[in-house]
């Protein structure tokens, strides 16, 4: 037993830090703070009225970069990248359902706005932010990059982990906008939109779960050489992988549904889903 409880001591022992992501993070943190004295700063200027950050919104925003930063680093990270592909499972969807939201949540339009005057970007964003296309990336990098070769190389190569990340958040931070975009430029799906698009959000999640939960092999052989943590085989890693991936994520997108569809009565049926934008 205490052999089967050495890799999880191992883990508890201390907190690893990879300098790469408190600098990322403590450098998106600075933008924020920067951005919303420069928008309060343009308000008094212009003679309108100072574009307030509520107090909620920057607890929100930075609340997502520590979320970040216990995630990427310390005992999720280790076991995650050193022990087992279930925790593995267990840090992404936080990378893809917890912290996009946050960070969305806690981001005025006003603040996003100067970027659509940027030439090209107002395009492209008004493009790739459109439901079809969000729904496609996210569900694109979502699948490539749990395919075998993807995975693995991020697995051995740091760099390419780190891409894998990040291209986690973009995706997800795209496909959460349709339902929580702040900008009227930009807008969100109606209600009903919503709750479809929730819906078809579970299903290349689900086929990509399966797909690793039934698999009779161990799919990324890092996992099979690793340390075993309190007796549970590779291939039964793998599945419980699988499994977080199928069960907790697809439940996740009926919760939003719930909301969204609360939101939706308690404004007697009537599409206000942009309201909110044109206030943000």
């Amino acid at each position: 037993m205490l052999a089967l409880l050495h890799p999880v001591a191992q883990v508890g022992a201390g907190f690893s830090v990879h300098p790469s992501t408190a600098i990322g993070l403590a450098a998106l943190g600075a933008a924020y703070e920067w951005r919303a004295r420069q928008g309060a700063r343009e308000a008094r200027l212009l003679g309108a009225p100072v574009n307030e950050l509520p107090a909620a919104r920057r607890l929100l925003f930075h609340g997502a970069l520590l979320v970040l930063f216990l995630t990427l680093n310390g005992p999720v990270h280790d076991l995650s990248d050193e022990y087992l592909f279930s925790a593995h499972m267990v840090q992404h969807l936080i990378l893809e359902l917890l912290v996009p939201p946050m960070l969305l949540a806690g981001t005025p339009g006003w603040m996003l706005r100067p970027l659509l005057r940027v030439r090209g970007v107002g395009a492209l964003a008004r493009w790739i932010t459109r439901p079809v296309i969000a729904f496609a990336v996210f569900n694109v990098v979502l699948a490539a990059w749990h395919l075998p070769p993807l995975y693995n190389l991020a697995l051995a190569v740091h760099a390419v982990h780190i891409l894998q990340h990040l291209m986690f958040l973009a995706a997800s931070v795209l496909m959460w906008w349709p339902l929580m975009g702040s900008l009227p430029e930009l807008p969100r799906l109606s209600y009903p939109g919503q709750m479809l698009y929730c819906f078809l959000m579970t299903l290349p999640m689900s086929v990509v779960a399966v797909y690793i939960t039934m698999a009779d092999r161990v799919l990324y052989p890092l996992y099979a050489i690793a340390p075993r943590v309190l007796g549970i085989s590779p291939l039964e890693d793998q599945r419980y992988g699988g499994l977080i991936m199928w069960v907790p994520g697809g439940l996740f997108f009926y919760g939003v549904m719930t909301v969204v569809f609360v939101l939706w009565t308690r404004r007697g049926g009537e599409d206000t889903a942009g309201a909110a934008q044109v206030a943000g």
